[in-house]
């Protein structure tokens, strides 16, 4: 039986399920064993993932387990996935993606917080974009899965939380939050988009390969090529769109300071992914103001 491995969160159980049902019917299987995987990021909830080892917290054990032959495939958040991964393994598919954009909870709009309004977040792109917007407005670091942070917030410990839209929809919360224009704020590089991987030169790789959605993995190549150029880490602020429009790539992106008093936004277009994320990352760099420039590289 095929073998997917998984993080053990209910949004990260209910996406596994989603990659399955779609090799299910792609192929005929009558079923796909799915392996819980735990990992350190679910394990360490009071530190920020960038104080005790950033993304790989999500990925290293499933990475181990995949090399390991525990698993198949291993199925991921990609905007929780490292631009530098393992020679041994591949993005072997991307399901369609879901809704990009963040939802705000606690309030209608990022402008009718209360005036020194607590928001929680773990993310610096979250953080430095709302205190972009307001001034005024604290942060503060909230981690854990979705249904923690919402129990957070209902016990009050802050005012209001930021979401991404397509985590709450794919957990049946169609109706939480307030989505939050893109022209008010991009979303973060891949989100949205649930992605697979298996070594390279695994069989497993072509029978992924079957349920891979070609535009959202166009689009998500473009936004990681442009982290890479980058070299961001997860202290960057920093947020990326690509869409695809009549055949070619449109990214959009924008490089924050952290408290979000300086920002540089741009755009490109191209048909490879690769080199348009590396020319409007050089393109971003060369305009930014140095505050902003000395967080890359």
């Amino acid at each position: 039986m095929f073998r997917l491995g998984t993080r053990g969160s209910p949004l990260a159980l209910t996406q596994a399920g989603m990659v399955r049902d779609a090799l299910m019917a792609t192929h005929g299987w009558p079923d796909v064993e799915i392996v819980v995987i735990r990992t350190t990021g679910d394990r360490v909830q009071d530190r920020a993932l960038a104080e005790i080892g950033g993304k790989a917290l999500w990925t290293k054990e499933l990475d181990r387990a995949l090399l390991a032959g525990e698993v198949d495939a291993c199925v991921h958040s990609m905007k929780d996935v490292e631009t530098l991964r393992p020679d041994a393994i591949a993005i072997a598919a991307i399901l369609p993606r879901a809704d990009v954009r963040d939802r705000l909870i606690g309030a209608d709009a990022i402008d009718a917080l209360p005036h020194g309004a607590t928001i929680g977040t773990s993310s610096p792109r979250r953080a430095a974009q709302v205190r972009r917007l307001r001034p005024d407005v604290t942060t503060t670091l909230f981690r854990g899965n979705v249904d923690t942070r919402l129990g957070k917030l209902a016990a009050g410990e802050v005012d209001a939380t930021l979401l991404a839209a397509a985590g709450l929809e794919r957990l049946g919360r169609h109706d939480t939050g307030a989505a939050i224009p893109l022209d008010v704020m991009l979303p973060a590089p891949a989100q949205g988009a649930v992605g697979i991987e298996t070594l390279v030169d695994a069989e497993a790789r072509a029978l992924v390969a079957a349920i891979d959605h070609g535009d959202t993995h166009r689009a998500v190549a473009a936004e990681r090529a442009f982290l890479a150029a980058l070299r961001a880490d997860c202290h960057s602020p920093v947020a990326a769109l690509a869409t695809v429009e009549g055949g070619a790539l449109r990214l959009r992106a924008q490089l924050l300071t952290e408290a979000g008093e300086q920002a540089i936004e741009g755009e490109a277009v191209g048909e490879d992914g690769v080199e348009l994320g590396a020319r409007l990352a050089g393109d971003l760099l060369d305009r930014a103001p140095d505050a902003i420039r000395a967080l890359f590289g």
